[in-house]
C-alpha cells in the first residue's frame, strides 16, 4: 500500500532553493533515513509532509487512511500543563485511563480505592499489554517527575518526554501510520539509544527519519534518500551501501561535468561567431548552449578537511590527576583518582546521566577545585573546549567577523596559513554565505560554528562534550577526518557510537559512586562485552573449555598431580600462549582504519571470546600449579 506520493515537488526560502521537482513514494513498512546538509530542506521536507508548511508547486498525496506522527527538534508543549498531561493529551479512552492511573500512582498520598479503581477500567478498557508498553518507554528513557511542569524542565528532559509522547501516540492511532522524526537520538544516551533501535525495530511502523547517528541509521533503516544540489538521491540498502553508490554517483557527475566543459568551450566558441540575427535552427542551437552551460558549471560539493595543524608543543607533561576525591554531598563523583596523560592520547567517555562526566572535565581544566588530591597541568597545554552550553553570542555580527575577532589566519604544520575565510570555507560555510549573520545561523550551523571557532585557537588538549548533537552528517565527515589527523590529545563525551568508535582508543567508564574504570578498547568492544555478561547461565558462547569446579584454598594437604593432570598443565601453557599471540595479532589488526564495520565486529567478538578463554585457562593453570607435582 502507497502510504505518500509526491509528484516534482519544490520548496525555497526566500530566493534560495531547497529542492526542485522531486519525485518519491512512501510505501507500508518502509524505513527511510533522509540525508542533507543543514539548511537545505531536510526539515521543512518533513513539515510539509506532516502537514506544518506548504509547498511552492508540484502534488503530494497521501493516504486517506495514513495518519502522519511528527516529532520535531524543537517539540511544542502546554507550558503550564504538567509532564504527565502533555504524554497523554490524546483524546482516546485508554489514554485517559493510563494518564489517569499515572496520576493516582505519582500522588504521594494515593488512595487504594482510587488505585482499584483506575485498575478496573484499564481491565475494562482491555489496556494492559498497552499499559505495560507505556510503563516501557518512560521507564527506558527515564522519565519520572510526570507531576513537573513542563517549562520547568531541562532541554534534554523536554525532548525524552516528546518522545514518549509521539511513541505512546502512534499506539492510539489506527493501523496505517507514518512515524516522522527529526534527530530522535540527541540527548539521549547511549543505553536509551539502544533501546529505541530496539524498539523501532520491533514494531511494524513506516518510518521517515533524520538522525546524525550512523549505527542507528545502520540498525533501523533500510533505505537512504540524499538531498543534494536540489535533487534527491536514493539509495536502497544500509549506510555502507550509500558511501560506496554516492561515491560512485560522484565520480559518474565528475566525468559528465568534464564531457559537458569540453562541448560547452565548442558551443561558446560557436555562439561568439553567431551574427545578431539568428534563424530559428540557430535559437534551438542557442538554447541547448544554455542547457550545456548549466551543467558545466555545476559544483560538486564533497569536502574533506585534510589539515596539518601547527599546534603548540606538548612537553613532557602533559597532565595528571593524583589521588582526586570530589563529592557534593552525599554525591561521590571522583574516589581517589589516579591518571596520567599521555602524548596523542584519545579518550572516550561514557556513563549515565548524574555520573560526573561534565565535574571531570571542569576538574581537568582546573574550573573546579577537587575535595583533596592534586591536578597538575603542564605549562604548554592549551585546551580547547567544545560544551554542551552552545555558543555564546555577546552581540550580532557577521560570521566573518566572529571568525576575524579569534585570528585572522590558522597556521599549518609546513608554515603557510589559512585566511579566516578558507577556513570557513572548509568547515563548509561559503563565501557567500560568510557575510550573513550570527542570528540568521540554523541550530546546527551554529554548533558548527561552535566547534570551528574551538579549532581555530589551535589547541594541543581537545576536550569535546556531546559536539555531534545537531550537526548533520556531511558536517560530521568533514570533523571526524580533521580529528583523524589530530596531533594532540583528545577527550569526547558523546552518545555517538560511530563518531567513538572511530575516534578514540580507550574508554573512561563512569559507573557511578565514584568510579570509573578505563577499558582498553573501543564502544562497540565494550557493548559486546557487556551484552555476553547479560546472557543467562547456560547459552554462554565460549564452549572450548570447561574448566573443573575450582578448588578451595584451606589448610588441606595439596593434592598431588595424576599424569592427566600433568598433561593438562602442559596443554593449558601451550593453548594460553598461543590465545596471548593472537590477542596481540587482532589488537593490531584494530588499528587500521581502513576496516569496515562488519570486520571490526567480527574481530571484536573474537578479542571478547579470547579474554573469555584466558579468564578460564589462566585460572585452572592456576588451580593445577598449586597442586604438589608428583
Amino acid at each position: 500500500m502507497h502510504y505518500v506520493t509526491a509528484n516534482r515537488i519544490s520548496k525555497s526560502h526566500g530566493i534560495k532553493p531547497l529542492f526542485t521537482d522531486i519525485t518519491f513514494h512512501i510505501s507500508e513498512g518502509d524505513k527511510i533515513a533522509l540525508i542533507a546538509r543543514n539548511g537545505t530542506g531536510k526539515s521543512t521536507l518533513l513539515k510539509i509532509l506532516a502537514g506544518k508548511e506548504t509547498l511552492d508547486d508540484g502534488t503530494l498525496w497521501i493516504h486517506k487512511d495514513v495518519t502522519v506522527a511528527l516529532f520535531e527538534q524543537e517539540p511544542h508543549f502546554e507550558e503550564e500543563l504538567t509532564a504527565l498531561d502533555n504524554i497523554f493529551h490524546y483524546k482516546h479512552p485508554v489514554a485517559e485511563a493510563l494518564r489517569e492511573y499515572e496520576k493516582i500512582l505519582n500522588n504521594p498520598g494515593k488512595d487504594p480505592n482510587d488505585i482499584a479503581h483506575a485498575l478496573a477500567r484499564i481491565d475494562e478498557l482491555g489496556a494492559w499489554e498497552f499499559e505495560g508498553k507505556v510503563k516501557q518507554i518512560l521507564g527506558k528513557l527515564n522519565i519520572t517527575q510526570l507531576d513537573q511542569k513542563v517549562k520547568t524542565l531541562s532541554g534534554g528532559q523536554r525532548k525524552r518526554i516528546a518522545l514518549a509522547q509521539t511513541l505512546i501516540d502512534i499506539g492510539f492511532e489506527h493501523k496505517h501510520v507514518l512515524l516522522i522524526m527529526d534527530e530522535p537520538t540527541n540527548h539521549l544516551d547511549i543505553e536509551m539509544v539502544e533501546w529505541l533501535e530496539n524498539y523501532l525495530n520491533q514494531q511494524k511502523v513506516t518510518l521517515l527519519m533524520v538522525t546524525h547517528d550512523r549505527y542507528f541509521l545502520e540498525d533501523v533503516c533500510e533505505e537512504i534518500w540524499e538531498i543534494d544540489t536540489e535533487n534527491l538521491y536514493t539509495y536502497k540498502g544500509d549506510y555502507q551501501n550509500y558511501l560506496e553508490k554516492k561515491a560512485a554517483r560522484i565520480e559518474n557527475t565528475l566525468s559528465n561535468i568534464d564531457k559537458a566543459k569540453n562541448l560547452f568551450r565548442k558551443e561558446l566558441e560557436w555562439m561568439r561567431k553567431q551574427p545578431k540575427a539568428r534563424t530559428t535552427k540557430s535559437k534551438s542551437r542557442q538554447d541547448n548552449f544554455y542547457e550545456i552551460q548549466t551543467k558545466a558549471k555545476q559544483k560538486v560539493e564533497d569536502l574533506q578537511v585534510q589539515l596539518q595543524m601547527k599546534m603548540n608543543r606538548l612537553g613532557g607533561k602533559i597532565a595528571e590527576m593524583k589521588k582526586v576525591y570530589k563529592s557534593f554531598g552525599d554525591k561521590v563523583i571522583l574516589k581517589g583518582f589516579d591518571y596520567t596523560f599521555k602524548k596523542g592520547e584519545r579518550i572516550g567517555i561514557i556513563g549515565q546521566n548524574g555520573t560526573g562526566k561534565s565535574t571531570f572535565l571542569q576538574l581537568l581544566q582546573e574550573q573546579a577545585m577537587p575535595d583533596s588530591g592534586k591536578i597538575n597541568i603542564g605549562d604548554t597545554v592549551v585546551f580547547g573546549n567544545f560544551s554542551q552550553q552552545g555558543l555564546v553570542i555577546k552581540e550580532d555580527m557577521r560570521l566573518i567577523e566572529y571568525v576575524k575577532n579569534i585570528a585572522e589566519n590558522f597556521p599549518l604544520a609546513d608554515g603557510s596559513s589559512l585566511s579566516a575565510s578558507q577556513f570557513l570555507t572548509l568547515f563548509l560555510f561559503p563565501p557567500e554565505q560568510q557575510y550573513n549573520y550570527l542570528s540568521k545561523l540554523s541550530g546546527g550551523e551554529k554548533k558548527r560554528l561552535q566547534l570551528l571557532s574551538v579549532l581555530f585557537r589551535n589547541p594541543n588538549f581537545l576536550i569535546l562534550d556531546e559536539p555531534t548533537n545537531d550537526l548533520d552528517l556531511p558536517t560530521l565527515s568533514v570533523v571526524e577526518n580533521f580529528l583523524n589527523d589530530y596531533q594532540g590529545c583528545l577527550i569526547i563525551v558523546s552518545h555517538d557510537r560511530y563518531f567513538m568508535d572511530r575516534l578514540v582508543d580507550h574508554l573512561f567508564i563512569f559507573e557511578g559512586n565514584g568510579v570509573i574504570r578505563d577499558y582498553p578498547g573501543n564502544y562497540t568492544n565494550y557493548r559486546i562485552e557487556e551484552k555476553l555478561k547479560e546472557k543467562p547461565p547456560g547459552k554462554e558462547i565460549v564452549t572450548e573449555y570447561t574448566p573443573t569446579p575450582s578448588v578451595s584454598i584451606n589448610t588441606a594437604p595439596k593434592k598431588k598431580w595424576s599424569f592427566k593432570d600433568k598433561k593438562e598443565f602442559e596443554q593449558l601453557e601451550k593453548e594460553i600462549a598461543n590465545l596471548e599471540k593472537e590477542r596481540v595479532s587482532i589488537t593490531e589488526k584494530m588499528e587500521n582504519p581502513g576496516l569496515n564495520y562488519d570486520e571490526i565486529q567480527k574481530i571484536s567478538f573474537r578479542l571478547t571470546q579470547i579474554t573469555g578463554l584466558l579468564e578460564t585457562k589462566e585460572m585452572r593453570w592456576l588451580e593445577l600449579s598449586e597442586m604438589e607435582q608428583s
